[in-house]
């Protein structure tokens, strides 16, 4: 599933992203996991810096629709993604799935061969499992909200 012809989406490292990139990135976050889910947590948690960030817009300056954030430890044959944020605009069109085929792709091109991590909240284990993640850890409560520990396997990058 590419990339729908009306968003645009790109890889960017913290200290390249724009003032507008991260505001936008930042008051997403806080309006879908802090105002949207009633989690309150500290969202800045001092990771972004150490993460590549996917944004996906409408268009090349339209609003933000989604983004994720990944760490890829090459000399660990790891990856963990995370962060995972879609608009409420841009829900049920599968931005989702082509947002994490995009996390998986770049954490094997940085890490080929690794396990890649999330930490899904429950209600996603079974769109997860679709990208061929499977549960590792039984359900746990994080900021609130039930989520479950899941690993693709280096075997199926």
């Amino acid at each position: 599933m590419g990339l729908p012809a009306n968003l645009t989406a790109r890889w960017a490292a913290f200290n390249v992203l724009s003032l507008d990139d991260l505001y936008d990135l930042l008051r997403l976050r806080q309006n879908v996991f802090i105002l949207e889910q009633a989690s309150f947590y500290a969202d800045i948690d001092g990771k972004d810096q150490a993460a590549l960030h996917y944004l996906m817009r409408e268009g090349e300056a339209g609003p933000l629709l989604g983004a994720i954030r990944l760490f890829a430890e090459p000399q660990n044959a790891s990856a963990r993604i995370g962060r995972v944020v879609i608009a409420k605009e841009g829900r049920g069109s599968g931005l989702g799935r082509v947002m994490m085929q995009a996390g998986i792709d770049k954490a094997e091109a940085l890490a080929p061969g690794c396990a890649i991590h999330v930490s899904a909240q429950s209600y996603l284990r079974d769109f997860y499992g679709s990208l061929g993640f499977e549960a590792v850890s039984g359900e746990y409560i994080e900021d609130g909200i039930p989520h479950v520990d899941m690993i693709r396997s280096a075997s199926l990058n």
